[in-house]
């Protein structure tokens, strides 16, 4: 059950906050009036508790009372499935996963509706054919939903669905359904595009920090070097989700395409006049929710962004990424030939990019290997194998230019020989070059890029 997932997702979280003590559990409390029918479940479930789940499932499902005992009934099943641990969560999955449809109706729904031969009478039949289409735990996924933030919990249920190893083939089909429920929730026409500033609350900045996925914030003064005078931070946000960005961009406005990461994220670097910028600098993009993986957002961001800051700056003539290259190490080291095998003892040296000559030895081979990756390498569906290239391209990006040791950290080092690459968006470009990708799997690229893997070492 592995996601689609276009982005590099790898958090690590910081170590300058405190997380906030709280959550969903404590905001359904009040609907558990009357006692909570399951107080003394146990984090493991054991069976006898799983069997008090099923129960109190079958409670929610049977439509018992009105809208309030509705709602104490969902948020006793929702606080109790937070409180379980990891095996107690596959657990609750399993017993959710059990309200599958009735197959046997199925088949009586569709036998009778082939003898129908009015119109209204094969209406009917129709009706009820879809009706008996729709699992039963598709009533208790909407169900959770109709709780306030309940639409947070779900993603969250899909994340633990999507983490689980070696998954039933009903706990996938409870996934896809869940997926597709998101899907319409989570539509880009309902979302809002919020630009983050220093002055947002600080709960929003804590998970900017902690969602980052490309380059780790480290400090608060970091924080706040990206959110500075010559940056643009914009998220995506779900009117159900308010405080939670579901996918964010950071941009520096300089006056060139950035070759290098350190100049950007240096936080006493002197501030540049955004006014007089020519170039935007999209250097990170972070999936903020793991339970909507499979969902894109990313398409949709890029061209808001470049709408908002081309409205804003009217100076601003390129728009460009400086993005990593997380699969270029893991594919070099797949290969068998004697020439990547020396590469790979060469990378293995410890501080070799602080070597001069051993660096510059590197530096030819390293790049016409890196433009192979990128330009012929594949993933199982055909398209690019490395993530973030799968991510631009489809996004109707050109591969522009790969640019040498421009990101040294240890993840830069250990990911991609520390190279970075630059994928430029034309807006006049980007259509056609998603459609040329998506139904052939042609790759747009410079002429620069496309003669890397011919030059001589």
């Amino acid at each position: 059950m592995k996601p689609n997932e276009d982005l590099v997702t790898e958090r690590q979280e910081p170590n300058f906050w405190i997380r906030a003590v709280g959550g969903i559990a404590g905001s359904w409390q009040d609907f558990v009036r009357r006692g909570d029918p399951l107080a003394g479940v146990r984090p493991e479930l054991p069976p006898r508790d799983a069997a008090r789940v099923r129960e109190a499932m079958t409670d929610c499902l049977s439509a018992r009372g009105g809208e309030v005992s509705a709602r104490a009934r969902a948020a006793a099943l929702g606080r109790c499935y937070l409180s379980l641990d990891a095996a107690g969560k596959a657990r609750f999955l399993e017993t959710l996963a059990a309200f599958d449809v009735d197959r046997a109706g199925i088949s009586a729904r569709v036998a009778a509706l082939a003898l129908e031969e009015t119109a209204p009478e094969f209406a009917d039949a129709a009706r009820s054919l879809r009706e008996a289409l729709q699992p039963p735990w598709l009533r208790l996924l909407r169900q959770f939903n109709e709780l306030p933030d309940g639409i947070k919990f779900l993603v969250d249920l899909r994340a633990d669905l999507l983490a689980l190893d070696e998954p039933s083939p009903a706990l996938r089909r409870l996934e896809h359904d869940l997926q597709d429920l998101l899907a319409s929730w989570f539509d880009t026409g309902f979302l809002e595009l919020r630009r983050i500033t220093w002055d947002a609350p600080a709960t929003f900045l804590e998970k900017l920090a902690r969602y980052e996925a490309v380059h780790e914030v480290r400090s608060w003064l970091d924080l706040k070097n990206r959110l500075d005078s010559d940056r643009r931070c914009f998220a995506y946000v779900h009117p159900a989700m308010p405080n939670e960005p579901l996918i964010f961009v950071e941009v520096a406005l300089v006056d060139a395409t950035s070759d290098a990461i350190a100049p950007l994220l240096d936080a006493k670097a002197p501030r540049q006049d955004p006014a007089e910028a020519s170039t935007a600098i999209f250097y990170s993009i972070s999936n903020c929710q793991r339970g909507l993986a499979g969902i894109s957002f990313g398409n949709a961001l890029i061209k808001n962004v470049v709408a908002a800051l081309s409205s804003e700056f009217r100076g601003l003539r390129t728009f460009a990424t400086l993005s990593p290259l997380p699969g270029f190490r893991s594919w070099l080291h797949a290969r068998d030939d004697d020439r990547s095998k020396a590469l790979r003892a060469e990378l293995a040296l410890p501080g070799w990019q602080r070597d001069p000559a051993r660096a510059e030895s590197l530096r030819r081979p390293l790049l016409r290997l890196a433009a192979q990756y990128l330009l012929e390498a594949k993933d199982g569906e055909g398209r690019a194998a490395d993530p973030v290239a799968r991510f631009h391209l489809g996004n109707g990006a050109r591969l522009e230019r790969l640019n040498w040791l421009a990101d040294t950290s240890l993840r830069g080092l250990r990911e991609a020989a520390g190279m970075m690459v630059n994928y430029l968006y034309r807006l006049e470009e980007i259509d056609p070059n998603h459609e040329a990708y998506v139904s052939e799997g042609k790759i747009a690229a410079s002429k620069g890029v496309r003669d890397l893997p011919h030059q001589r070492e």
